[in-house]
């Protein structure tokens, strides 16, 4: 109804602030090519603000949803037909175990290189328990070939892996010939998509509803991908090259831990 108001002078305008709640209007409005769209945290008005308030509300809603919508000054969307839901998410982060049974690395190569371009790289393990870590995103984001295959050593070392999955969609037996170049002992499992990513999502997702699957980490990226991941892919059209590298590697997890012999009472 504001708007009926701006009716005198030669270019009438209003100032709307607000925290970015993902509703209808606001979107709307951010998406109107008449609207300016200026974005603040609360740490760059932090020279009016008390010190303690700012460390306080960092602490207890840092990296979460509400953190980032209030506190960071994003629009946090949610897609209905999400395989993820962010409540969800937020409520399975954890101090990860000192013992894991195994740990894998799992890549999703770009098809290309450069600006734009991201290889998921996402580090899961399994505990003695038969529980699911996720441990680190650590994506390659505008990296070479070269760029890339270093971060995937580099994340394998870290954690002290067990082996690599590579996804071969992209670039065939490059993808290895780049892991080798940078570490020849390397241990790598090449893996083929034979089915479309949401099909191969959703044992995945079904995991989490599950209750099997733990974050040891706040994970903003791969999250927003999770949440925004649907039928028909990401809102955006671009490849959920995290989200892949995440499902590589709990797949390849669980596939282990399915054929490996067991002794059963009767």
């Amino acid at each position: 109804m504001l708007q009926f108001g701006l009716r005198l002078g030669d270019n009438p305008r209003q100032l709307i602030t607000t925290t970015p709640r993902p509703i209808p209007l606001l979107k709307a409005l951010m998406a109107d090519p008449g609207s300016r769209v200026v974005r603040m945290r609360t740490h760059d008005n932090a020279d009016n603000l008390s010190p303690g308030f700012i460390d306080a509300m960092m602490k207890r809603y840092g990296g979460t949803r509400l953190g980032r919508q209030e506190l960071d000054g994003e629009l946090i969307a949610q897609r209905d037909d999400a395989l993820w839901k962010r409540a969800d998410l937020e409520a399975i982060f954890d101090d990860r175990p000192e013992t894991l049974a195994r740990i894998v690395v799992a890549v999703d190569p770009p098809a290309g290189s450069g600006e734009g371009s991201c290889c998921g790289i996402v580090v899961a393990g399994i505990g003695i328990d038969g529980r699911f870590w996720v441990l680190a995103d650590c994506s390659a984001e505008g990296a070479t070939p070269a760029g890339w295959a270093r971060a995937v050593v580099a994340a394998f070392r870290r954690f002290e892996a067990d082996r690599v999955v590579a996804e071969v969609n992209q670039g065939g037996e490059m993808v290895s010939a780049m892991l080798k170049s940078i570490d020849a002992n390397l241990p790598v499992t090449m893996v083929r998509a034979s089915r479309g990513k949401f099909t191969r999502a959703e044992p995945v997702a079904a995991l989490y509803e599950q209750g099997r699957v733990r974050h040891a980490g706040r994970f903003q990226k791969l999250e927003d991908q999770m949440t925004d991941f649907g039928p028909d892919g990401l809102s955006s059209g671009k490849s959920p090259d995290r989200l892949d590298a995440l499902v590589w590697a709990l797949t390849a997890l669980a596939m282990e831990t399915m054929a490996e012999p067991r002794v059963r009472g009767m």
